[in-house]
């Protein structure tokens, strides 16, 4: 059953890929661009950014030095080691690309990430005079790693759509606590987010099924993570 699911999948996303106009040279670059810029390993500091010097409360008491300390942390456990995680994958041959394009490639850097992500969240979970909104995001980037090795035994979900999901359902949890005033953030994310999307499926990366569950696996995820934590 989940082979013949896989075989559709992968027929709709060599269909969708032959039927695609050409992607003009100047539209590749933008969308390399935007790939890059807004890559799902560089969301979560992105996030922290905006909790510690946008969110009006998060990170009340917090002094100037603190603030750079806790994104400093957040780059380290959740940028730097998953990045070196890949990097030491490739260097021993365990993935065949840097770039993870294959399913096959995702799986070990699925599992690293997910430690990573758990491991930050518990440390975040001790210690109390972090917010609980950063708790939440944590143990929801932990819960859509693992939705996301799941989906990967059947399809090529998109890590990027999981990623900016993940970002707009932290923002909507926000407005819902009414603790600020979200219709600008929420406005950029969801252009951001159409953006980075409009990419992949020109750089032909994914198909729009990839992109759709995608952004629904990183939206549930941060819902199931803020009912658990908030």
């Amino acid at each position: 059953m989940s082979g013949s699911f896989s075989e559709q999948l992968n027929n709709i996303d060599t269909e969708v890929k032959e039927e695609a106009l050409k992607v003009p040279f100047i539209l590749k670059i933008i969308s390399t661009f935007f790939s890059v810029l807004f890559h799902p390993v560089f969301i979560p500091v992105y996030v922290t950014f905006f909790l510690l010097y946008i969110h009006p409360s998060a990170f009340t008491g917090f002094s100037a030095s603190n603030k750079q300390k806790t994104l400093v942390i957040v780059a380290l456990n959740l940028v730097f080691f998953p990045m070196l995680s890949v990097a030491l994958l490739k260097a021993v041959g365990f993935i065949d690309s840097l770039l993870l394009k294959t399913r096959k490639d995702r799986i070990i850097p699925y599992i690293a990430c997910g430690i990573f992500f758990f491991w930050a969240y518990t440390v975040f979970k001790q210690q109390t005079a972090y917010p609980l909104l950063l708790v939440s995001y944590v143990l929801g980037l932990f819960l859509s790693s693992s939705a996301a090795l799941i989906a990967n035994i059947y399809y090529k979900v998109s890590m990027h759509a999981i990623g900016l999901g993940g970002c707009l359902g932290l923002f909507l949890i926000i407005m819902q606590s009414a603790s600020m005033l979200m219709t600008v953030p929420i406005a950029i994310a969801l252009l951001v987010t159409g953006l980075v999307s409009t990419s992949r499926l020109m750089l032909k990366s994914h198909n729009p099924f990839d992109i759709y569950s995608g952004l629904i696996i990183g939206i549930a995820t941060q819902f199931i993570a803020a009912y658990v934590v908030l």
